[in-house]
């Protein structure tokens, strides 16, 4: 599972393509390694040298929920990964069906999901829990490799492009600056609007 921390290599920008999405309309999924630029002498790489060699690691997931009409929202959830043992190291399926029950408590209403086809996401459990909510969510798939159909990797992109040059000390360091990043994107919904303008995907009545 893609993961959050200090000192990661570059990870490749993704570019956006069309169709459309209707209803209210959640994007699920986890981040990115994180990268930046910055300027340095030509010939010499610049290298920012951190304490927190095996800190440990930071996964993300997300929601992005639009409906026509409506103020756009991010919902997301964190997890740190210590090492310790029996410690999960991301997210399972367990966690994304907790996170599509706390999206409809907050949204109130039924919820048209289109997300990837990462592992956990077509797993049996994950399945289930779907046919047994069909009442209130209805599920689509993504493409294979397609993420620049999905709004949620623009939101991944701000808050690696936001701690890209943090030389963290700690584990710790990097989850406050991805909350402070998170938390100053929900209430900016036209942020999130931009990353749906971003896949060229539009919202029907």
């Amino acid at each position: 599972m893609p993961v959050l921390r200090p000192g990661a290599p570059p990870a490749e920008a993704n570019k956006p393509s069309h169709p459309a999405l209707s209803r209210r309309t959640a994007h699920l999924g986890t981040s990115q390694r994180p990268w930046a630029r910055t300027w340095g002498r030509i010939g010499r790489t610049p290298v920012v040298r951190v304490r927190g060699r095996g800190s440990g690691r930071l996964s993300m997931m997300g929601m992005c929920c639009f409906k026509p009409g409506t103020r756009s929202r991010l919902i997301y959830g964190l997890r740190e990964y210590r090492g310790r043992k029996d410690e999960p190291k991301g997210f399972g399926w367990k966690d994304f069906c907790r996170l599509l029950v706390r999206a409809r408590i907050q949204l109130g209403g039924p919820i048209v999901l289109v997300w990837d086809n990462v592992r956990p996401h077509l797993t049996r459990g994950m399945r289930e829990f779907i046919e047994k909510n069909a009442d209130w969510l209805t599920v689509f798939q993504l493409p294979t490799y397609a993420p620049d159909l999905n709004p949620r990797e623009g939101i991944w992109s701000l808050v690696k492009r936001e701690i890209g040059n943090l030389a963290a000390a700690d584990l710790s360091q990097v989850t406050r600056a991805v909350k402070r990043k998170l938390k100053q994107i929900q209430y900016r919904p036209d942020v999130v609007d931009g990353c749906l303008a971003g896949t060229g995907l539009t919202l029907n009545d």
